[in-house]
C-alpha cells in the first residue's frame, strides 16, 4: 500500500531535486568554458608509448587533445583519465561511412561504445579539409556525419557526444575585412545542410586557422605583430571599414569572418571551434619567419588570449576553444622544413621551446620555472661535453661541489652525469634566460627531473624550497581565510548524482514513485 508523502519528505526531496539541478548547471557551465587543448600526430620515429603519452599529458596538464583516428591502445591508455578526447574520421573511411548505416553504426561501436565512458570521448571530426582539398568526396561528407550521428542517437551518446568536420580557411572567401567574408558560392549545396545539421545538434563549426600562413601570403600589408598577438599602437591595428571593430591579432579576424559567412546564410547559432592553429618552430630559406621565438610568442599569447576569454571584436561574449597545432614535431613528414617543426616537444618529449603562460593556472607545466632542468643532450659528444663542463664549473660559476669525489652527485662518474648537473646548475642560476641551456649545442631543457638516488638538482632543490615555502604560507594564514568555491568537475558532478540517486531510490521509493 503506497503511503502519503510527509511535508519533511517533500521538503527533503525538493531540496535534493534542486541541489541535482545546480550541479547539472554547474556541469553545462563547465562544459562552455573555453579550454586549449593539443592536436597529436604520429608521424614521429620514435613515438611514446600510450602509457607514457598519458603520463606526459597528465604531467603537462593538458585536458584536451585531439586524435586524427581512434587509435585503440591511446584510447585504452586513455581510460579513467578524465582528458578529454575528440577522435577523428580518415578521409578514406568516408566513402564506406558516407554509404552505409550499417558501417557507421560498426565505427561507433568499435572506436566509441568501445571506450565510452571509461574514456572520456567527447567529440568525432570526421574527414578533414574534405571541401578543399578532396571536392570528390564533398557528396558524401554530410551522409557520413548523418550516418554516425544517428548511430550515436542509438546509443543515446548524441548529448554527450558532438560531431562535425574541419574546414580550411580557404573555404572562407574575401576574409578581411570580416564583415564582407562570406564562404566559397560553388559549396552552397554542402554548406547549407551541414550548417542546418550543426544548429540543430547543437554541434561546433571546425576550422583550422593559421594566421602564420596569412602573414607569410600577405607580408605587404599584416603586421607580423598582429599575427602574434603582439600589442600595436591602436593607429595600426586593423579595423573593419564598415563596422569600425578594431582586430588586434589576425585568429580573432578569421573567427568573426566565419561567424559573419555563417550570418550571411542565417546561421547565428553554430559556435567557431578552431580545430587546428600554431607556429612553426624551424623553417627552410623561404620561410625565415619560422623560428622558435615566433612560435613561443604565438602560442603563449594565444593561450593567454584564450584563457582571458575577450572573446572576438564580433563577439566578445564568447571565446572559442583551440586546438594548438601540435604537440610534437613530426619529423617523418615530408618537405617543406617547416612541415616537420610545428610541435611544442620533440618526438622524446622534451621541449621544442619554452611557452611564456605564466598567470594561466597550470596548463603546459613547461613553462613553470619549478619544473624545467637542463641537462646534456643525448648522444653529445665526449670531448665537447668536458669542455662545457670545465667552463660551467669554472668561468660559468656554476655551483658543482655536490659532483665532487664523495659527494652526493659524484656517482655515476661519467662526464654526461656531471655535466647534466652542472648545466642546470648554471641553467637555474640563470634564470632559465634564454640561451642559458645551449652549450654549443650539447644541452637541452627537460620537464623530467633527472635528480636520483640521494642527489637532488638544481632545479628540484629550488621546487622543494618553494613548495615548502607555499605549505608554510597556507599554514600561517588561517585568520581572515575567505569562502571559496568549489569548481565541481563533471566526473565530480556525475559521482555526486549517482551517489543522491541510490539515496533516494533506498530512502524515499515511495516519494521517487509519486513524482514520476
Amino acid at each position: 500500500m503506497a503511503t502519503t508523502p510527509t511535508p519533511t519528505l517533500i521538503l527533503t526531496t525538493t531540496f535534493i531535486i534542486i541541489f541535482l539541478i545546480f550541479l547539472t548547471e554547474a556541469a553545462y557551465e563547465e562544459i562552455k568554458e573555453p579550454f586549449v587543448g593539443v592536436n597529436i600526430g604520429t608521424d614521429i620515429s620514435n613515438m611514446l608509448s600510450p602509457q607514457d603519452l598519458l603520463s606526459f599529458l597528465k604531467h603537462q596538464k593538458i585536458t584536451h587533445i585531439r586524435l586524427y583516428d581512434a587509435n585503440p591502445d591511446i584510447l585504452q591508455a586513455l581510460s579513467g583519465s578524465n582528458i578529454h578526447v575528440t577522435i577523428g574520421v580518415p578521409n578514406n573511411q568516408l566513402l564506406a561511412l558516407g554509404s552505409s548505416n550499417t558501417t557507421a553504426s560498426a565505427w561507433i561501436r568499435r572506436n566509441v561504445l568501445s571506450f565510452h565512458p571509461n574514456t572520456l570521448i567527447t567529440s568525432i571530426s570526421v574527414g578533414d579539409e574534405v571541401l578543399t582539398t578532396l571536392p570528390s568526396l564533398s557528396p558524401l561528407l554530410l551522409p557520413a556525419i548523418q550516418s554516425l550521428y544517428s548511430a550515436l542517437k542509438d546509443s543515446n551518446l548524441h548529448h554527450k557526444i558532438t560531431i562535425s568536420t574541419p574546414h580550411a580557411a580557404s573555404l572562407i572567401l574575401n576574409p578581411f575585412p570580416p564583415s564582407q567574408a562570406y564562404f566559397n558560392q560553388s559549396l552552397s549545396s554542402v554548406m547549407l545542410p551541414l550548417l542546418n545539421f550543426l544548429s540543430t545538434t547543437a554541434s561546433p563549426l571546425m576550422l583550422n586557422l593559421y594566421p602564420y600562413y596569412v602573414f607569410m601570403q600577405n607580408k605587404g600589408y599584416v603586421p607580423i605583430e598582429n599575427a602574434l598577438f603582439k600589442p600595436l599602437p591602436p593607429s595600426k591595428e586593423m579595423v573593419d571599414p564598415n563596422t569600425l571593430l578594431h582586430y588586434t591579432n589576425v585568429l580573432d579576424a578569421m573567427i568573426d569572418a566565419a561567424y559573419y559567412s555563417m550570418k550571411n546564410l542565417n546561421f547565428t547559432d553554430v559556435v567557431v571551434l578552431v580545430t587546428e592553429t600554431g607556429w612553426p618552430s624551424k623553417g627552410d630559406s623561404k620561410e625565415p619567419y619560422a623560428t622558435k621565438e615566433n612560435a613561443d610568442a604565438y602560442n603563449s599569447n594565444l593561450i593567454k588570449h584564450v584563457f582571458d576569454r575577450s572573446g572576438t571584436p564580433l563577439h566578445p561574449e564568447t571565446t572559442s576553444s583551440v586546438y594548438i597545432y601540435e604537440l610534437f614535431n613530426e619529423d617523418l613528414r615530408a618537405p617543406p622544413v617547416s612541415e616537420a617543426n610545428w610541435g611544442l616537444f620533440y618526438g622524446n618529449a622534451t621541449p621544442a621551446y619554452l611557452l611564456r603562460v605564466s598567470g594561466i593556472g597550470d596548463f603546459m607545466a613547461v613553462d613553470n620555472a619549478n619544473k624545467t632542468y637542463c641537462v646534456a643532450a643525448d648522444g653529445a659528444d665526449s670531448k665537447t661535453l668536458q669542455a662545457a663542463l670545465d667552463w660551467a664549473c669554472g668561468p660559468g660559476r656554476a655551483n658543482c661541489s655536490e659532483i665532487q669525489p664523495g659527494e652526493s652527485c659524484y656517482q655515476p662518474n661519467n662526464v654526461k652525469n656531471h655535466a647534466s648537473y652542472a648545466f642546470d646548475s648554471y641553467y637555474q642560476a640563470a634564470g632559465k634566460g634564454p640561451g642559458a641551456c645551449d652549450f654549443k649545442g650539447v644541452a637541452m631543457i627537460t620537464t623530467s627531473d633527472p635528480s636520483h638516488g640521494s642527489c637532488i638538482f638544481p632545479g628540484s632543490k629550488q621546487l622543494t624550497n618553494n613548495t615548502k615555502q607555499v605549505v608554510n604560507s597556507t599554514q600561517s594564514s588561517n585568520a581572515g581565510e575567505k569562502l571559496r568555491f568549489i569548481n565541481f568537475s563533471s566526473v565530480k558532478i556525475n559521482a555526486i548524482i549517482n551517489i543522491l540517486h541510490i539515496y533516494m531510490v533506498a530512502a524515499f521509493p515511495s516519494m521517487l514513485l509519486f513524482l514520476l
